[in-house]
């Protein structure tokens, strides 16, 4: 069964120098590898883009569909993101987020579908009153828009660093939710598996890097 992709962009300034620069360029070459199937990567059902930031929380946010990735090539893709999504933004608003990508599922009927969720950013909540970071700020971030979505939700946070990680899974409260984190170290390793020169079709090991490192198969958690 074909997913519905959700994608957050961290649009917060914070994000700059924390992996903005090689997130976007991974970025465009993880959604031209979906869109166009290769390297045994699925092809979703529907694809959402969005930020994930704003100059005020509860901002609502455009979310680019699965047209405006088809037919590009990598460097379009790129080149686009990086106009939507500028990192300027004071704030990081999660919630905000989530509660868009649920309205949106609901609003298209793509409950009966498999969900994943990828979050593109370094993982730490802007809260008034908390310390970045801090880990009373990562028990704000509430999933429970997303609990009962689907019968299958995933969650993939790329780009955090280790700390933030262990904190999206060990302090945030979830229950059906699957969670996926990929560290940043880790995830700066895929230029190492792309080819030179040779065209993204022929990208066997990236595409099966991504498959194995973000992709990964989560197990439903035992409730």
């Amino acid at each position: 069964q074909r997913h519905s992709f959700f994608v957050g962009v961290d649009t917060s300034g914070s994000f700059r120098h924390a992996g903005y620069e090689d997130a976007m360029t991974f970025l465009a070459y993880y959604l031209y590898g979906h869109v166009n199937a290769l390297g045994g990567l699925a092809r979703p059902r529907d694809l959402f883009v969005a930020a994930i930031g704003g100059k005020g929380t509860n901002e609502p946010k455009a979310f680019h569909p699965i047209y405006d990735f088809a037919g590009k090539k990598i460097p379009q893709i790129e080149a686009n993101l990086r106009r939507w999504f500028p990192p300027t933004d004071p704030l990081t608003d999660f919630n905000s987020f989530f509660r868009q990508v649920a309205r949106i599922a609901r609003e298209r009927n793509l409950v009966l579908t498999p969900i994943t969720i990828v979050v593109v950013s370094d993982g730490i909540p802007d809260v008034p009153d908390l310390k970045p970071g801090s880990r009373d700020s990562f028990k704000t971030i509430d999933l429970s828009v997303l609990e009962f979505l689907s019968r299958n939700i995933t969650l993939r946070l790329i780009y955090a660093s280790p700390k933030v990680s262990d904190y999206w899974r060990r302090v945030i409260t979830r229950q059906r939710v699957r969670l996926w984190a990929v560290e940043r170290e880790v995830m700066m390793g895929w230029r190492a598996h792309v080819k030179p020169d040779a065209d993204p079709a022929r990208q066997d090991r990236l595409w099966r890097w991504v498959r194995e490192t973000v992709d990964y198969r989560v197990r439903a958690r035992g409730l």
